[in-house]
């Protein structure tokens, strides 16, 4: 591929993503209390933290909060990481061995808060900065890799979060997603499939493009169905697209557009299998459309609440003891993740933590752990998915739905 087809793909790729986080935060910022989900996890078991407290001067690590906006506030995010860093100066032995000083900003979803929470980041001299995940990437990650800073995000948005060395992704993506939906169709025996898609900063074409090889290498047939994003009504778009009699559907979008389509597959019809993405089994969504036409079926997470793998009675235990009024099941486990995949990615480091020692540390790290992640694991060495080397996994879950709207029984795809 050449360069202009290259830029092509990133651009398209970034705005897919872009299309996909703005969709996540819209439904965040909208989400009322979470009771079915938070009585789940209140009904999960929790133990007592080990006692390794942190010695020697703080490192600073910047972090990414949106947070304040007038249309996106998600201080959840926050809140998980600031639980993630008590627990590694009062409880985790630190960040290699040193107390963690997080240095918040909190930006609006805008360029000028943006580029301000950057160059606070520079001034303050931080180690690294870490970011859940923003569409403002273009306005940060120049000015902290220009000063020699390592980016860590739990999602890449734009193409710099992509393919520049000096960032790590930490997640799968839209290449992962892809796989695991895959991975369920082959897994529930289906021969066809048919994905709709907000048809916004181009996410269609970019799924047909990246999606058919991956579903064609899993025996399965897809057909990708754009959908205008902000349709009143998409009923003769899905009708059209369940001509066919695909064997599976999913969505991947932004929260609103799912309901409707859901809504109007439900009608048209309504035994066929559903392969749900996170934005889909948001609580206003599932409310929309009824619970009992979302258990069953199968959703991709890429984080695991509610099992009994230590790491993630960890992650409950931290949030109980530090956030008690977090729900594990929320958008606090990003902040989490974010910072607690950091500590394992560099708990080699022997000698000085600074921004050298943490960026060699990200680039040398292999199949480490994903916290709370029920057993995905992350390398951030280009290898995942060479087209956007910054990408540390290729690594999803997929579990049935159950009667919470949540994924259960996780296994790991990719």
């Amino acid at each position: 591929m050449n360069s202009n087809g290259r830029n092509r793909q990133f651009r398209t790729i970034a705005g897919a993503s872009a299309l996909m986080l703005a969709g996540m935060f819209g439904a965040a910022a909208c989400a009322g209390d979470e009771p079915q989900s938070e009585a789940a996890a209140a009904m999960s078991s929790t133990s007592a933290l080990p006692s390794e407290p942190a010695n020697g001067e703080p490192v600073k690590i910047g972090f990414v909060s949106t947070e304040g906006g007038a249309a996106v506030s998600l201080p959840e995010m926050r809140e998980g990481a600031e639980a993630a860093v008590e627990y590694l100066n009062n409880n985790g032995g630190g960040l290699a061995g040193r107390p963690v000083e997080l240095v918040v900003c909190k930006q609006q979803e805008e360029p000028t808060s943006a580029t301000a929470c950057a160059n606070q980041f520079v001034e303050q001299k931080v180690a690294a900065v870490l970011s859940p995940g923003t569409s403002m990437g273009p306005a940060i990650v120049p000015i902290v890799i220009g000063a020699g800073i390592p980016y860590v995000t739990l999602n890449g948005v734009a193409p710099i979060e992509l393919t520049s060395p000096d960032v790590a992704s930490l997640s799968a993506g839209l290449p992962g997603t892809l796989t695991a939906a895959a991975t369920a169709a082959q897994r529930e025996g289906m021969s066809t499939f048919t994905m709709f898609a907000s048809d916004g900063g181009g996410i269609a074409a970019m799924i047909d493009q990246m999606g058919k090889p991956i579903f064609e290498g899993f025996g399965v047939r897809l057909d990708v169905v754009p959908v205008a994003l902000g349709i009143p009504d998409p009923t003769p778009v899905v009708t059209s697209g369940l001509a066919n009699d695909p064997e599976g559907v999913s969505f991947i979008g932004d929260a609103a557009t799912c309901t409707s389509v859901l809504k109007a597959v439900q009608t048209t019809a309504p035994t066929v299998k559903k392969v749900l993405i996170p934005t889909c089994l948001d609580e206003n969504v599932v409310k929309a459309i009824g619970i009992d036409n979302v258990k069953g079926n199968i959703g991709i997470t890429a984080t695991d609440a509610l099992s009994d793998r230590p790491d993630t009675v960890l992650f409950r235990s931290i949030l109980a003891e530090y956030a008690p009024d977090l729900s594990p099941t929320g958008y606090g486990s990003t902040g989490y993740q974010t910072v607690m995949a950091l500590a394992g990615a560099t708990e080699g480091i022997t000698g000085e933590v600074n921004a050298a020692s943490i960026r060699e540390a990200l680039r040398a790290s292999e199949n480490v752990e994903m916290p709370a992640g029920g057993g995905i694991a992350f390398t951030c060495n280009g290898t995942a998915f060479p087209a956007m080397p910054s990408i540390c996994s290729s690594q999803m879950l997929i579990g049935e739905i159950n009667e919470q709207g949540i994924p259960v029984d996780l296994t790991v795809t990719g």
